[in-house]
């Protein structure tokens, strides 16, 4: 039970499933998804490819920093930091569950989709996680990798990249922004002293660091709405109008917290923003899957 719990934590479970989620929500949004007979099948197919790169790409960053990990409170403790599990178990693991995964979803759905979680991995484990040292604009780029299982889970129904698509990439991009700033600044002390560089200004948190988180949750707002606008849904009916409803009111819930950390400036309202959103993506894409045309 022990190795398993290592495992589990290797691939980073919760965040993994949570990635994974946006994958098969966005391949249930698309108008492709009506031709599979048996869809809960594929819907498995296309979690278990998802969680498979997700869960390789996290084990690569765990090898990667096990140095700096095994220097914070927070990731101390994880398998290969903590020297329960040696780097080469970590690559083989990582090599296995990463080739397994982009085979699944090229074959079971198409190679666009397997091309673009190959590429996700590529820049989650080899881009975003080395430049963390480098410069700050590491969350930036680790955004198109947590982004891009939207257009995987879309190009896993749709065979093609369709205005659909981008419109779930670009409202899973904008999320991460306050969603991973909140996370910095609660840790900002474990990750200064591991050398880490993932708040927008040098000095740790500041008043510019709350407004950021401000401007993309504004932004959030008419990205949110472009589904009505483009055809993936609909905001007729009843069903068509509470999904209105839910997602204007998860934009506002997000953009008070946001507002409120810029307010109180402190660890309290950051971690608010962090769990609440945890809350809000779910919320969205669930709302848009109601209202689907």
């Amino acid at each position: 039970m022990n190795k398993v719990r290592d495992y589990l934590q290797l691939v980073k479970l919760s965040l993994s499933i949570m990635v994974v989620f946006s994958s098969v929500m966005s391949f249930v949004l698309t108008p492709g998804f009506e031709r599979y007979e048996t869809k809960w099948v594929w819907v498995l197919l296309l979690f278990a490819g998802g969680m498979l790169v997700t869960g390789s790409a996290n084990a690569i960053n765990q090898v990667v920093e096990r140095d700096t990990d095994a220097m914070m409170k927070r990731t101390g403790k994880r398998p290969i930091a903590s020297g329960r599990m040696s780097p080469q178990e970590g690559w083989a693991f990582a090599i296995i569950t990463g080739a397994l995964g982009v085979f699944i979803l090229g074959y079971f759905f198409n190679l666009l989709s397997a091309g673009l979680a190959a590429f996700s991995l590529f820049l989650y484990a080899f881009i975003y996680t080395p430049m963390k040292k480098v410069s700050s604009m590491a969350v930036l780029m680790g955004a198109v990798p947590g982004a891009l299982p939207c257009l995987i889970g879309w190009t896993a129904g749709e065979d093609q990249l369709s205005t659909g698509g981008w419109v779930l990439f670009a409202l899973q991009f904008l999320w991460q922004f306050p969603h991973f700033w909140a996370i910095a600044w609660i840790a900002h002390t474990d990750y200064s002293t591991a050398g880490f560089k993932l708040l927008p200004a040098d000095k740790g948190p500041t008043k510019f660091t709350a407004l950021q988180t401000v401007i993309y949750s504004l932004l959030l707002f008419p990205i949110t709405v472009m589904p009505y606008f483009t055809g993936m849904t609909t905001y007729e009916g009843t069903t068509g109008l509470i999904s209105v409803v839910l997602i204007v009111l998860a934009n506002i819930f997000m953009l008070m917290r946001c507002i409120t950390l810029y307010v109180k400036m402190d660890v309290s309202s950051a971690r608010k923003v962090m769990f609440g959103s945890y809350l809000y993506l779910p919320v969205v894409l669930l709302a848009l899957l109601m209202s689907k045309s």
